[in-house]
C-alpha cells in the first residue's frame, strides 16, 4: 500500500512540474549545497536542491517505484518557507538538532518556494513539514512546529533505535 502511494505521489509530482522548462532544470542543478560549519565550529542544516536531493536522499527518476535512501546516516528533512513565521521557530531547533547530533544524524532543509517539484512529491500542503528518514525503512512526515524535546523523542526512538532500549517510535 505505501509502495503504491508512493508512485501515485510521483506520478502527480510528475504531471504538475513536468512542464517546468530544461533551463530552470539546469539552474536548479547548478546550485550547490554543502554543510555549513561556522567560524564557532558549529554544523547547520545543509540546504538541498532538486539535484542534490536526488544525490543524497533518493533518486526518485531511477527508482520511481520503491523509496530507496541513498544516505549512509539517517536524516530530517525540513520542508520550509522564509516567509513562515512557524517554519522560523523550527529553523532554530534544526540547527541545535544539527550540532547535538552531528555525525549521527543529518539535517537538510528544503526551501518549498524554489523546491516546489520535492514538495509535490511528499504532498507537502503545508509548512513546516518534517520528514523523518531512518537509514532503513519508510520514512515518517510530521506537519507542524514541534519542540526540540518531541523531535529528539522522535529521533531517539525512529531514527536511532539502536540507541535507546524500547523500538521504533509511534507514528501519529
Amino acid at each position: 500500500m505505501k509502495r503504491l502511494n508512493l508512485i501515485v505521489l510521483l506520478l502527480i509530482g510528475m504531471i504538475i512540474f513536468g512542464c517546468a522548462s530544461a533551463e530552470d532544470k539546469k539552474s536548479e542543478e547548478s546550485q550547490q549545497s554543502e554543510t555549513t560549519i561556522s567560524d564557532d565550529g558549529k554544523t547547520h542544516p545543509e540546504h538541498l536542491t532538486y539535484a542534490t536531493f536526488k544525490e543524497k536522499v533518493w533518486d526518485f527518476e531511477t527508482n520511481p517505484q520503491e523509496w530507496s535512501y541513498l544516505g549512509t546516516e539517517p536524516c530530517i528533512i525540513d520542508f520550509y518557507a522564509d516567509w513562515c513565521q512557524p517554519c522560523k521557530m523550527v529553523a532554530p531547533i534544526m540547527e541545535e538538532l544539527s550540532n547535538d547530533y552531528d555525525g549521527k544524524i543529518k539535517i537538510y532543509k528544503v526551501d518549498t518556494q524554489t523546491e516546489r517539484e520535492l514538495a509535490s512529491i511528499f504532498q507537502i500542503t503545508g509548512i513546516p513539514a518534517i520528514l523523518f528518514v531512518p537509514k532503513n525503512g519508510q520514512p515518517m512526515k510530521q506537519a507542524g512546529a514541534m519542540s526540540k524535546d518531541y523531535y529528539e523523542k522522535v529521533i531517539n526512538e525512529f531514527l536511532l533505535p539502536s540507541t535507546q532500549s524500547g523500538g521504533a517510535a509511534s507514528q501519529k
